[in-house]
């Protein structure tokens, strides 16, 4: 299964001046897999520790954190040799083990020869009382759900990938057909990739279903083990309610719907818990477009989103009959799917900047607004070919961008300052704007 996540891994490992790496992201997006097969493919040997399922490796860090001496222990303990630059340590599970992750401080000052990649559930770690985050002293990568496009190349289709690479729309039009039914089937089995394979090999919906409640559920228990009994339900009612607020036509995140009530403080651990472990997206509002977008946000108004589009899917209740009749799919949630699509693809992109936009009476909202290169860039998705878009004429008239982007159904088309896209050719989306901006 190929990642384009590895590409970022090779930047790093090339790196005169890398530190100790961090891959952050969702239980079970592959992390694990990903470290593994990086060293196999670019390290002559590779060391792996797992502290959850080695308790007993944790001893070697209750000592001092000199790096020589845990390098020495680690060799002892595991029959190995470490080497310089061509062993990779991998550290994972490390919110079993917080000193581990207070040790890359001391690899980083005192043994940065020593080539060494960590993942874990990290807010776990910030609960430890008393464990240091070696803040300035690790490299920081996030690692997200396999994309539309790894999902194609899951399922060997890599010419369709490099026509859409190309941004050939010519003859990406030949092939729409079989493009759009591929993204009826993402939006059902989602990008997390033990899902993923099971669908490749088995082509079993029904099976896909149950292993993503299996990854709900996996989520739900890390929740009670990582906070009280309070926040953990806390943490699953917002997670489980989020499906239920993106189908509304306003999206905004409203806490009353959670639990009739309820107040923004009550839930404040809940949604850092939820981003901290990359389970959502937080997109916040902007009612004053200009620039930079991040000083006019509203830190009150915001949507929220989960992590994959699969997950979504599956709490939202859809099943296997909208991936067998595309044409009646998702009549209650297709807009919610297809906004969750696309968010997932942009934040694919560390350039581009997500938001929102609404003006002050909430009667005209543009999905999403991006901050790039000092501009701001509205995008409005559409699920049906109907492209009728009056908030995103009024904002263009009002606002004058340089470029606006409708994404939808419908062929690739481009007038003086709108992008008509194919909603199955996002990943396009950052090209267009090199070219546009």
């Amino acid at each position: 299964m190929y990642r384009e996540f590895i590409a970022e891994l090779q930047m790093w490992k090339k790196n005169k001046h890398k530190k100790p790496l961090i891959i952050s992201g969702a239980r079970q997006v592959g992390k694990t897999w990903l470290m593994k097969e990086f060293g196999k493919q670019y390290y002559d040997s590779t060391v792996y520790l797992n502290f959850e399922r080695n308790t007993a490796l944790k001893s070697i860090f209750d000592d001092d954190l000199n790096p020589n001496r845990i390098v020495q222990a680690l060799q002892l303990v595991q029959n190995v040799s470490i080497l310089p630059s061509s062993t990779l340590l991998i550290f994972d599970e490390v919110q079993e083990c917080p000193r581990s992750l207070t040790s890359l401080k001391y690899f980083c000052e005192e043994a940065p020869q020593y080539d060494i990649v960590c993942a874990g559930l990290l807010l776990g770690i910030a609960l430890h009382k008393g464990t240091s985050f070696p803040v300035g002293k690790v490299d920081m990568l996030h690692l997200y759900p396999m994309s539309f496009k790894e999902f194609l190349l899951a399922n060997n289709e890599t010419r369709l990938v490099q026509v859409l690479d190309a941004c050939d729309f010519k003859m990406l039009n030949l092939v729409s057909s079989k493009l759009n039914d591929y993204l009826q089937r993402y939006y059902y089995v989602g990008g997390m990739p033990e899902v993923v394979n099971n669908y490749i090999i088995h082509k079993d919906f029904e099976l896909v279903k149950k292993i993503q409640e299996t990854i709900i559920y996996a989520y739900s228990n890390d929740f009670s083990k990582h906070t009280s009994a309070t926040e953990s339900t806390r943490i699953n009612e917002v997670y489980k309610n989020i499906s239920n607020q993106l189908v509304k036509e306003n999206k905004k995140f409203v806490y009353g719907f959670v639990r009739q009530g309820a107040r923004a403080k009550d839930y404040e651990v809940a949604l850092m818990w939820l981003k901290d472990c990359g389970l959502i997206h937080q997109v916040f509002r902007v009612k004053t477009p200009k620039i930079p977008l991040d000083f006019y946000k509203d830190n009150k108004a915001f949507k929220l989103f989960l992590s994959d589009v699969g997950l979504l899917s599956c709490l939202a209740g859809i099943g296997e009959d909208t991936v067998n009749q595309p044409n009646k799919s998702f009549v209650e949630f297709k807009g919610a799917i297809a906004e969750q699509f696309v968010l997932q693809e942009l934040k694919l992109h560390k350039d581009l900047r997500v938001y929102y936009y609404s003006n002050e009476r909430h009667t005209s909202e543009i999905d999403f607004l991006l901050d790039y290169k000092n501009n701001n860039i509205p995008v409005e998705v559409k699920s049906s070919i109907n492209l009728r878009a009056k908030s995103l004429a009024a904002y263009n008239t009002m606002f004058s961008p340089k470029v606006s982007f409708r994404l939808s159904p419908a062929t690739y088309k481009k007038t003086e300052t709108l992008i008509d896209l194919p909603l199955y050719a996002v990943s396009c989306l950052p090209k267009m704007l090199e070219k546009n901006i």
